[in-house]
């Protein structure tokens, strides 16, 4: 593992660990290092216990955290799916109709009118934009359909 990240170091990349102890040999490798010190495990040996967990928890935040940072969510909702089968159907249908108060017919027919956009359903059912207008707002906001939806309040 060492010599993972001495390479991806070497070959420009941000270099992020996670280790349960402090300090750690790979923490002075990382340009970004997370400990969590667990402590010693319940069952000695077991690192799956505590140790495991912690990691698992901290990645959880990590990528949490990024899908928010990268505008995949609104509020505490994942708005940024691909709905590639019938149950994602069902989840885009639902979710735009939770995040506007559309009923579930309104709420299909903005998702159909926006290629299977979920942001795009959603951004054109709070302003009143046409489904290419809303499209054109979400590019012009990186996708970021908070953004989207306060530009639309600032010029709206």
């Amino acid at each position: 593992m060492l010599g993972a990240l001495g390479e991806a170091k070497r070959s420009g990349a941000l270099v992020v660990s996670v280790a349960c102890n402090s300090p750690s040999r790979i923490a002075a490798l990382a340009d970004v290092a997370i400990e969590v010190v667990t402590g010693p495990e319940f069952i000695a040996g077991s690192t799956r216990l505590g140790a495991a967990t912690a990691q698992k928890l901290v990645l959880n935040m990590l990528s949490t955290l990024t899908m928010v940072r990268l505008g995949k969510t609104y509020g505490n909702v994942m708005i940024d799916l691909q709905a590639t089968n019938e149950k994602l159907v069902a989840r885009s249908r639902r979710t735009v109709s939770a995040v506007t108060g559309a009923d579930p017919h309104a709420a299909a027919d903005a998702l159909e009118a926006a290629g299977g956009s979920v942001k795009g359903a959603v951004l054109a059912l709070k302003t009143r934009l046409s489904p290419g207008d809303a499209a054109k707002l979400l590019e012009a906001n990186n996708g970021h359909l908070r953004d989207a939806l306060r530009d639309f309040d600032l010029h709206g």
